[in-house]
């Protein structure tokens, strides 16, 4: 997949999210290249998860960006992005995303929808804020049976 450079916050989250959903569904955690997702990042992208979930904290630059992906694909064995809103101004985005996912230890499937604030400067993504309706919901889920917690 080649990407031409944007300034278009839309355009790039477009391709952001289309190389996510390939990512996601590439064969399991470790097996799908961060190569797919690098070009829509800038090198010092910081993305903030709720603490509370499997993949939670804040997550640096590229090397961090390819540590969290790895990880959402240890978590979840489908992620599918449903359906997506965007309201974009030149910087700053707010992406509502409807997922139907499928927690890789328990099996369990789960509807929710997300709200990200996304800021995109220069053409890459410098910044992702997720917003969870329900991040016990989720970490329930993905809890495996009898581990301590």
């Amino acid at each position: 997949m080649t990407t031409q450079p944007t300034t278009d916050s839309t355009a790039v989250l477009t391709g952001m999210y289309a190389a996510e959903a390939e990512y996601l569904a590439d064969q399991g955690p470790g097996e799908a290249s961060f190569a797919l997702l690098a070009p829509f990042f800038a090198a010092d992208v910081e993305v903030r998860q709720a603490a509370a979930l499997p993949y939670g904290g804040t997550w640096r630059g590229h090397d961090g960006l390819a540590r969290f992906f790895r990880r959402m694909g240890e978590v979840w064995e489908a992620f599918d992005m449903v359906e997506q809103e965007f309201l974009a101004t030149e910087e700053t985005a707010v992406v509502l995303t409807r997922v139907r996912a499928r927690a890789r230890a328990t099996g369990r499937e789960l509807a929710f929808p997300i709200l990200q604030t996304i800021t995109v400067k220069d053409g890459r993504i410098t910044e992702v804020r997720p917003f969870y309706w329900d991040t016990m919901a989720i970490a329930e889920a993905c809890a495996v049976p009898g581990a301590a917690g």
